[in-house]
């Protein structure tokens, strides 16, 4: 049994701001094993997307797709598809809105179009995009990006009930099933692997996180954070390129290394 677990966001939180993992968190992460605590990757992003994190750290256990997939120690728990007759629904609503979208699972991703901001997003990804618009007819979707930079309420409104949408970037919108979430995902993860009898802590900066921070014990801004992420936190930590997973980490005596100045 683990003594604790701690979900970690990915970006604006455990990367640094070129989208790498420090050396210092991969050793805080090491750590925590060492400590009998679980480190989850707790992400709006998908499997493929960062297998070399969990090279780099070791990390298995993944609440992914901001709750879409959810993996514990290697081993699928849960995976919600969006159905076909959903995804027609909002390819139909986004051509008229002039917006792309991406179709996500846990092994690729395809778009309907190439523009200015899917170039510039995968770009920041470090991930080459195929067009393939009818890439949902023959694999499973669990994930859609809608790319635009203000539509959020007009989406929402238009697909409630069927799709929960939040924006992760200034450029897309996270697309789940109604529903789901980084708070969903983390719910699977707990008593699925029965881990909801231990405390739990999860560090993150967006508004993709506030969910996540409703599931857990003890909620971790990154300084760098949204203000309304910061209002929710039970402790604000420094920005995520001035150690503030070390130093979050050692305020609740999670790790003792690592020491470093607030």
């Amino acid at each position: 049994m683990y003594k604790a677990v701690v979900f970690f966001d990915l970006d604006g939180t455990f990367f640094d701001n070129e989208k790498n993992v420090s050396k210092e968190n991969i050793a805080a992460v090491n750590e925590l094993r060492e400590n009998n605590i679980l480190p989850i990757i707790s992400t709006g992003r998908n499997i493929f997307e960062i297998q070399y994190v969990i090279d780099e750290t070791g990390i298995n256990s993944l609440v992914s797709a901001n709750g879409s997939y959810v993996q514990y120690e290697g081993k699928k728990l849960k995976a919600e598809e969006i159905s076909d007759e959903v995804i027609e629904e909002i390819l139909a609503f986004a051509k008229k809105q002039g917006d792309v979208i991406s179709f996500y699972n846990n092994e690729g991703f395809a778009l309907t179009a190439e523009n200015d901001l899917t170039k510039v997003n995968y770009r920041l990804l470090r991930l080459t995009p195929h067009v393939e618009p009818t890439f949902y007819k023959s694999h499973e979707v669990n994930f859609l990006n809608v790319f635009n930079y203000d539509k959020d309420k007009l989406y929402q409104d238009q697909f409630k009930g069927k799709l929960s949408l939040v924006r992760n970037n200034p450029r897309c919108l996270d697309t789940m099933k109604w529903g789901v979430s980084k708070q969903t995902g983390i719910q699977a993860m707990l008593s699925k692997a029965n881990l909801a009898d231990i405390p739990s802590y999860a560090f993150g900066d967006q508004l993709n996180d506030l969910q996540m921070f409703e599931e857990v014990d003890y909620p971790v801004a990154m300084g760098n954070g949204h203000p309304d992420v910061k209002a929710k936190a039970s402790f604000v930590t420094t920005s995520n390129i001035n150690h503030g997973i070390v130093n979050g980490l050692r305020h609740y005596g999670l790790i003792v290394k690592g020491t470093r100045k607030m």
